[in-house]
């Protein structure tokens, strides 16, 4: 008897959906890019919190290292960008984004996601500080310039005049220096139509975001992942926000035909995911959950790089409230927040060995959101690139106690 042939079915995706045009948009930042250079533009590379009004309205094409290096590893090949620059002396202890981007900048080449070399480099570190030396290693190695934009941690709840003048200048300095390299000009007009498709961009991301708070919600929390490439690279593109709020229609069609993105059986309990997407295992970490019932119904870095603002202290304002560069209260105050309006039932906490900044005030700040809250918290170790650092018995444990533990409580509730 022959042996049958398994043949696995392409997912054919609609093109007409919000889904197949965020995710054109996404794909399109690396086609203008590639096509600027060939036409012997100056193109560079930029961290995902700079500020995008600057290069857009200068007309200059970017391209994000930390959006490569997630593609690099949800496509499998992690490892290999991992393991190529630890071969070059960098430690395993370092961000995984940065080890793949400096093992790309090394070898050009990656079969998962190619993207041109830059011309110059863009930076903010109001993610982190080991952003810093990743971007000046990468300077140093192809020797470019870096155009650097400060933005500290802010240990105040909001951010001071002080700070926002401090911010605002760099901003102009920036703004100089890309004159300079690219022979461009700043036009203020261009400026304030970026902002307005910033700001519109923004909004709507946030209306779909807001659909989690139906019970049963219309989506998968996790499909936010998936549409965040759009934020950092197309947040100012015309295009954006009319792909964000067709998203939000289909949640809005869905909740009217009683139906949800969410592929598990029913909603039996809700929770907030904490932190970065463990993107090698994504579909692991997804699957496991709707095994058991469990939709994200919250989640912050999904919605990290909204910015809505009205003026330009306030749009400096706002790239201080980036996750990695607030304090624990302001931070504790959002995520409580949210899952009050969202209803969470548990939280799971992704303890990110590559990003220590985030993680490094989690276990404070998710005991007091639990307390707050009054929901379990659990966490599970993992990291956003490097493959070696997630343990799928340990996830399966974690999760696993922290369904029991909602299921104890909403047994409690329901003989109250």
């Amino acid at each position: 008897m022959a042996e049958e042939q398994v043949v696995k079915k392409k997912r054919v995706v609609d093109p007409n959906s919000a889904a197949y045009k965020l995710g054109q948009i996404t794909a399109r930042n690396y086609t203008e890019a590639w096509e600027a250079k060939e036409r012997g533009e100056k193109i560079g590379w930029c961290s995902s919190n700079f500020p995008q009004e600057i290069h857009r309205t200068l007309g200059i094409k970017v391209v994000y290292p930390e959006n490569q290096a997630v593609a690099i590893a949800v496509r499998g090949g992690g490892t290999r960008g991992c393991d190529e620059a630890e071969a070059e002396g960098y430690s395993n202890d370092i961000c995984a984004y940065a080890r793949i981007s400096a093992a790309y900048a090394k070898n050009p080449h990656a079969p998962e996601q190619d993207m041109p070399l830059p011309d110059f480099l863009l930076c903010c570190n109001n993610i982190c500080n080991c952003m810093i030396k990743w971007y000046e290693n990468v300077a140093l190695d192809l020797n470019i310039p870096l155009i650097m934009i400060d933005i500290p941690f802010n240990h105040f709840y909001k951010a001071t005049p002080e700070q926002i003048a401090y911010v605002g200048q760099q901003f102009r300095d920036a703004i100089a220096q890309l004159e300079a390299i690219t022979g461009k000009k700043w036009d203020e007009e261009r400026f304030r139509e970026v902002c307005a498709c910033t700001n519109a961009t923004s909004k709507a991301m946030l209306r779909v975001a807001d659909y989690l708070q139906y019970e049963p919600s219309p989506l998968a929390g996790f499909d936010l992942f998936n549409h965040m490439g759009v934020l950092i690279t197309a947040l100012g593109a015309p295009d954006s926000a009319a792909a964000f709020n067709q998203l939000a229609d289909e949640y809005e069609a869905l909740i009217k035909a009683g139906r949800s993105t969410f592929r598990g059986e029913r909603e039996d309990y809700r929770i907030m995911f904490e932190g970065i997407a463990c993107w090698p295992h994504l579909k692991f970490t997804s699957k496991s959950l709707i095994a058991k019932n469990i939709n994200v119904a919250a989640t912050i870095y999904a919605v990290a790089a909204t910015h809505v603002y009205n003026t330009f202290d306030e749009m400096i304002a706002s790239y201080y409230t980036i996750p990695g560069a607030m304090n624990l209260e302001l931070s504790r105050d959002r995520r409580v927040q949210l899952c009050k309006a969202n209803h969470v039932q548990g939280m799971l906490v992704h303890t990110n060995r590559s990003c220590k900044n985030w993680s490094g005030i989690m276990p404070e700040m998710s005991r007091q959101i639990g307390e707050i809250c009054h929901i379990p918290v659990v966490a599970f170790d993992g990291d956003q690139a490097d493959p070696r650092n997630f343990s799928e018995a340990q996830y399966e444990t974690r999760v696993q106690g922290l369904m029991e533990i909602m299921q104890e409580n909403k047994a409690g509730e329901q003989h109250v």
